[in-house]
């Protein structure tokens, strides 16, 4: 049965090859041939040459041609002995038929078949094409093993299937020092299999390097290092991680700064305690709609209800004539720090018209770092002598700038304000005692909160002891003779546990708890 099936596929094969043939009244079956030709060979052209001259004897005179493909008849290619291809496409496949020009009886066909190539596709290397990394030391011997899956075809004259070795891009052409062994096999139809084995040893530091297997312009590469040369690996990863650590401490740093500084000055700054100030901020600005909106519906609340500071407002000129008036003094003294709303209007005054360089140095002289807060809108309408000397003396103040996106409790410019401010003290409840003696574990009655010698309660018995009375008993009169009585010394006076140094700075107003002091029975 068998047998009969490959009988019959032969002679169906046959059958379709002269039906091709026969099928074209061009085409003589007697001379006739078939030529295949594949594609992607590197080849400069392709040359079809007429077999008819071949028959012709030398001694008679060449003849003229004509050419036909499918018995159709070629264009400009009467009396060429050949037709030349400058690269062949699966589209020149077919019949060629060149005949004698007066003689169409005379005629050989060629039957052009064209297919694909297989041995110009990449091989495919096992395991990969990847660069292997070998970590070995001088006089080691090292084997390098090259296996390439390769598509071929037994018919094809020009297909590579030798695997050469090279080290740096050289070849490797010494037989004595670099031993090879090639071994192929054909797993399947169409497909090769070649391994090279090479061996050799490491005599000098020379022979480490980079060895390369290739066929058909394709490699595959072993990098072979020392292990005993010095790595610079862990170093440049080292250097690689410092610095990008050092970016995101950086980028950290910029994004935080003023968060870090807010929480180092709430943590471990200094308080301002026992200066006998009222007010934490004396607030300065001229009273107009927009200014007044703004300090007492932005500025005065975000202060005493978010930070819990006392704030005293003034809108009268705190230096008429360019001298400081005696209220503007007076508030000063009861104040750590001055906010000036420098907005435009508050720059039509006398002062900083006439001579703001003079009313800025009685502000310094007077107040250590004032606050300024200018108006995002408004700067470019500052004069050049005002801007220039905000900018002398900049370090000696604290320029703010109130902007669109200032609104939020988070933005920078309440962030910067609070590092202007005095440290806030944060009470663990609530009522626990004035901040002026609170931290400094002060005995003073007026300034402690429910001192153990200042017992205000009233008495539970007015009436006496619990109404729990003795007997009295009336003592007999002695007959003996009365002794002088010794002299009274003068009890040595404790030494008291208040210190009243510094009573005359302390804020006694503050206080609101001592109501036993001053009652409404008089």
């Amino acid at each position: 049965m068998a047998l009969l099936l490959a009988a019959l596929l032969v002679c169906c094969g046959i059958w379709s090859k002269q039906a091709t043939v026969v099928g074209q009244t061009c085409v003589d079956e007697s001379r006739f041939k078939e030529q295949v030709v594949y594609l992607g060979q590197p080849r400069p052209s392709f040359v079809l040459q007429c077999p008819l001259q071949g028959h012709q004897p030398e001694s008679f005179p060449q003849t003229l041609l004509t050419w036909q493909k499918d018995c159709q008849e070629l264009q400009n290619q009467e009396g060429k002995p050949f037709l030349e291809f400058s690269s062949i496409s699966l589209e020149d496949k077919g019949n060629y038929t060149c005949m004698r020009q007066g003689n169409s009886s005379t005629s050989f066909t060629v039957r052009l078949v064209v297919k694909e190539s297989q041995c110009v596709k990449a091989p495919d290397f096992k395991p990969n094409s990847n660069p292997s990394k070998l970590w070995r030391n001088v006089a080691d011997t090292v084997k390098l093993n090259c296996t390439a899956l390769l598509f071929w075809d037994p018919s094809e004259e020009q297909c590579e299937t030798t695997l050469q070795w090279s080290k740096n891009g050289q070849p490797l052409t010494n037989r004595t020092l670099y031993l090879h062994n090639t071994t192929s096999w054909s797993p399947d139809a169409g497909q090769l299999i070649v391994s090279s084995l090479l061996q050799f040893t490491l005599r000098e530091p020379e022979d480490f390097g980079l060895y390369s297997c290739t066929v058909r312009n394709v490699s595959s590469d072993f990098s072979v290092q020392n292990s005993n040369s010095p790595s610079h690996t862990a170093a440049v990863i080292a250097a690689i991680s410092f610095l990008l650590l050092l970016g995101i401490a950086a980028v950290v740093y910029c994004r935080c700064l003023l968060n870090i500084k807010l929480w180092y000055k709430n943590s471990y700054g200094d308080y301002e305690l026992n200066d006998g100030k009222l007010h934490d901020a004396y607030i300065s600005y001229v009273n107009n709609a927009y200014d007044r909106k703004f300090v007492n519906f932005i500025l005065k609340p975000h202060l005493e209800n978010k930070n819990g500071y006392k704030v005293h407002l003034n809108d009268n000129d705190i230096l008429p004539n360019t001298e400081p008036s005696a209220e503007f003094l007076m508030n000063m003294s009861r104040s750590r720090r001055l906010i000036v709303l420098l907005s435009h209007a508050y720059l039509e005054q006398d002062w900083c018209t006439n001579n703001f360089r003079q009313g800025l140095l009685h502000l310094l002289e007077l107040c250590q770092q004032p606050i300024l807060i200018t108006l995002d809108g408004q700067i470019k309408r500052m004069s050049p002598e005002i801007k220039e000397q905000l900018s002398e003396n900049q370090h000696r103040l604290t320029l703010l700038t109130w902007r669109h996106n200032s609104v939020t409790p988070s933005s920078a410019f309440w962030k910067e304000l609070a590092l202007a401010m005095p440290r806030r003290v944060i009470f663990p409840k609530e009522s626990a005692g004035d901040p002026q003696t609170v931290l400094q574990d002060d005995k003073d009655p007026m300034l402690t909160l429910d001192p153990d010698y200042l017992d205000c309660r009233s008495d539970i018995d007015p009436t006496g002891d619990l109404g729990v009375r003795l007997p009295v008993y009336r003592a007999l009169a002695s007959k003996a003779p009365v002794l002088p009585a010794a002299p009274i010394e003068a009890a040595q006076q404790k030494a008291s546990e208040i210190d009243v140094s510094d009573l005359g700075s302390r804020n006694y107003g503050a206080r609101s708890d001592f109501y036993c002091l001053v009652t409404e029975d008089i």
